[in-house]
């Protein structure tokens, strides 16, 4: 039986990453992912990502700027793109990423940089384009 959480967390979800993701990453699932596919839906996506205290557009700057600092770079590249749901602009993207610099250090940044650009105008050239991450 599907949780008040787990609901939550698929709308948050498709309404962040878009439903064509959402669809594909489902039905991709295996037995051996599904769990982590059930787990991230009900705590990041249904708790984490669905509470009211700050806008999507703020959390999606966010994760954008934990993820670069990281290192994270296919999560990156899907959360960049999620930006064409969340709200948050080009300019929101820059001013994140020049606190990775700060704070993350120069290289963390530079490969963002560098992916931003890069995926920004991949959406510019096919707003329609489907993303093909898992």
């Amino acid at each position: 039986m599907t949780s008040e959480l787990r609901r939550t967390g698929r709308a948050t979800r498709r309404r962040v990453l878009g439903a064509a993701h959402v669809d594909r990453s489902e039905a991709n699932a295996t037995a051996f992912d599904a769990p982590f596919l059930d787990l991230i839906t009900d705590a990041a996506w249904g708790h984490v990502w669905s509470r009211p205290t700050v806008t999507l557009r703020e959390r999606s700057m966010m994760t954008i700027a934990l993820l670069a600092g990281l290192g994270n770079e296919d999560e990156l590249r899907l959360h960049l793109r999620a930006t064409a749901n969340t709200g948050a602009t080009e300019a929101d993207v820059r001013e994140a990423l020049l606190h990775v610099a700060i704070y993350a250090g120069v290289p963390r940044a530079n490969a963002a940089f560098r992916i931003a650009r890069e995926t920004f105008a991949a959406m510019r050239a096919a707003p329609e384009a489907e993303d093909k991450s898992p």
